[in-house]
């Protein structure tokens, strides 16, 4: 695919995900800069970047956090560059800060946002819609839908953000993002887009009096959109019914009408640039219309401000979507809700749905893969804190590690905010047990989030003597996300070797007492946990034990697990098949055959842990050597 992403080769067609198209074209604008810190759906955009940025004499980082990404972004504008930050929705709520002062400010160079947001949220805890983030900033939002146009409107975006001086937000969809089709390659430049000598009298300085040129590069963006290549639309002359699709609605409405034979009862109207509104544009076919069909992710932002539209222009339309029951409130479309929605709006019958089976499929909650460490660390938190005499506090963070407010780290947590936030909720209640409050207070967080935005909160909890354990599970690697290098890892998105910060000594260095244990040592860990809760103040253990999805691929002999089925009791043992009904590990199974337990050789990675808790010591641990 790095072929693909470099290959001058102009008409070729090629088959792309909608990630790599944003790539393609990023490449064929010429950007000099690329920024971004790792969340799915768009994680692999930045890593691709990094792959084939020397090849191609452009920048390329996993930031610390999104902030940094967008900020680094305007830094590289200033000496005109074309930068390219890539977010998730969190991410982009992150930025807000530097997004609005940036929007207020203006941009010297294109910076080009890609923000891909979730809805369902396949990988993340919320679907947060994106595009109120453009509105509230005042900047341009685009969003494509086929793989051709997710290519073909970055090199566009970032010649928008030239000529009117102002960040351009691209958005995409899980859906976009993970989906395939054929791309046509354009043209590559023969270099990056030429940066220039930052000069005595260049601003990008954020102050009030900036307000109006924003708002006046607002309405010059609105002009640009009346007759914008990327709306489309299709069907009757003057539709009374009229369907107004964005992203993937588009191709879910496309589909569904085909199916429903109704092309010639109702017209498409598909909209890739967001905000703005081009009124013009809208208005030359909502007039006519009767009835109005809004097709869109996830929040009824379309279906909000066209009925604004139809309010100012006094016109009697009868609005469907999201917002009015026609399509459910939350989650993603799909070709069944949005083909019933349109046979509803058109009258047309819908076709008989054949149910593949009546069987209902079995439910499989999330859980940590095989071997994870973070499955050994909550084993030993909630072993702990059930000796205590009052039940204690786990706050949780984004990671992995979430999944431990569920069955796999045995319901562990009691709350969990957002990115960074544990250390904080936390230092509040261990500032309560001052006042009556008597538990103990743990939180956790991972490596890659202890850089991202925890060490404000560290250092606000040691300033104000918190009495609180923060256990950081550091596994060495962003996991959550497919294994991004991160500050302390010793390695940059361009491949180049870096010194790692050491997570120890900055927690040191900011006045913590700090040990650090092995999860997979599990009874000298669990006597450490132990100690730490009586001690009053800030304390810190690090959690030490890499990830076990890359601890696999350095072990030269490999590791074999088994259970000696002659020592296991079985149903007769008093753990109750605590190996493989409450420790959760996809590795340890029953065999149901000879009631014992049994370790599936396929699955297991060999970490050995579960053979420290088999009363009957039936689980053997044999092999293994680490390269």
């Amino acid at each position: 695919m790095e072929w693909t992403m470099t290959a001058n080769a102009p008409g070729q067609a090629c088959l792309m995900q909608g990630n790599e198209a944003i790539v393609r074209g990023a490449v064929e604008a010429g950007i000099n800069f690329a920024a971004s810190y790792p969340g799915s759906p768009s994680s692999q955009v930045l890593g691709m970047l990094g792959k084939i940025a020397g090849e191609r004499n452009f920048y390329a980082e996993w930031s610390t956090n999104e902030v940094c990404a967008l900020e680094a972004c305007v830094g590289a504008s200033l000496a005109g560059a074309r930068a390219l930050c890539i977010v998730k929705q969190n991410g982009l709520l992150c930025t807000a800060d530097s997004l609005h002062c940036g929007a207020q400010h203006g941009v010297k160079g294109g910076l080009v946002i890609v923000t891909s947001d979730d809805p369902s949220a396949h990988s993340s805890t919320n679907e947060f819609d994106s595009r109120w983030q453009a509105e509230s900033a005042s900047v341009a939002l685009l969003e494509p839908t086929t793989m051709q146009e997710t290519k073909d409107i970055v090199p566009y975006a970032f010649e928008l953000s030239e000529r009117t001086g102002q960040m351009v937000i691209v958005r995409l969809t899980t859906r976009v993002c993970h989906g395939r089709g054929v791309v046509k390659l354009g043209d590559l430049p023969e270099k990056p887009h030429p940066i220039q000598r930052v000069r005595e009298w260049d601003r990008l300085v954020c102050v009030s009096y900036l307000h109006t040129p924003m708002l006046e590069r607002l309405e010059a963006l609105r002009s640009e959109f009346e007759n914008c290549e990327y709306n489309h639309y299709s069907g009757p002359e003057s539709a009374q019914k009229l369907i107004v699709a964005g992203g993937t609605g588009r191709l879910y409405a496309q589909e569904a009408m085909v199916r429903l034979g109704v092309e010639d009862r109702a017209g498409l109207l598909t909209l890739g640039t967001l905000w703005p509104l081009p009124e013009d544009y809208i208005m030359s076919y909502l007039r006519p219309a009767k009835e109005v069909l809004i097709l869109e992710e996830v929040d009824p932002f379309l279906e909000e401000h066209l009925e604004a539209l139809a309010g100012k222009h006094r016109l009697s339309i009868a609005f469907r979507g999201r917002d009015d029951g026609a399509l459910p409130k939350i989650g993603e479309l799909d070709p069944d809700n949005v083909s019933a929605a349109i046979a509803a709006f058109t009258g047309a019958a819908l076709p008989e749905k054949k149910t593949a089976s009546t069987l209902a499929l079995p439910e499989r909650e999330m859980t940590f893969c095989a071997g994870c460490p973070h499955r050994a660390t909550f084993h030993i938190l909630k072993r702990v804190l059930r000796q205590e005499k009052n039940p204690g506090v786990v706050i949780g963070d984004i990671g992995c590690y979430i999944m431990s407010g569920q069955f796999a780290g045995q319901y562990a947590f009691q709350a969990c905010n957002c990115m960074g936030s544990g250390i904080n909720l936390a230092e509040a209640l261990g500032q309560l047990t001052r006042y009556g409050l008597d538990q103990k207070v743990v939180t956790v967080c991972g490596d890659s989030t202890f850089f991202h935005t925890i060490m404000p909160g560290v250092v606000n909890a040691v300033y104000h003597r918190a009495n609180m354990l923060l256990m950081v599970l550091d596994n060495s690697a962003t996991a959550m996300t497919g294994f991004q290098p991160h500050p302390g890892t010793g390695l940059t998105a361009m491949g180049t070797p870096a010194e790692p910060m050491n997570i120890q000594g900055i927690l040191e260095a900011m006045g913590c007492k700090v040990e650090v244990a092995d999860p997979f040592d599990v009874k000298e860990t669990e006597k450490t946990v132990k100690r730490l809760l009586q001690e009053d103040g800030m304390n810190v253990l690090i959690m030490r034990q890499p990830c076990a999805t890359l601890t696999a691929k350095k072990q030269k002999k490999p590791v074999r697990v088994w259970v000696d089925q002659d020592a296991c009791l079985g149903e007769g043992c008093g753990c109750d098949k605590y190996c493989s009904r409450v420790w959760g590990c996809p590795g340890n199974t029953w065999d149901f055959k000879n009631g014992k337990a049994q370790i599936d050789p396929v699955t297991c990675v060999g970490c050995g842990v579960c053979a420290k808790f088999c009363p009957s010591g039936a689980i053997h641990v044999e092999g293994g050597e680490e390269a």
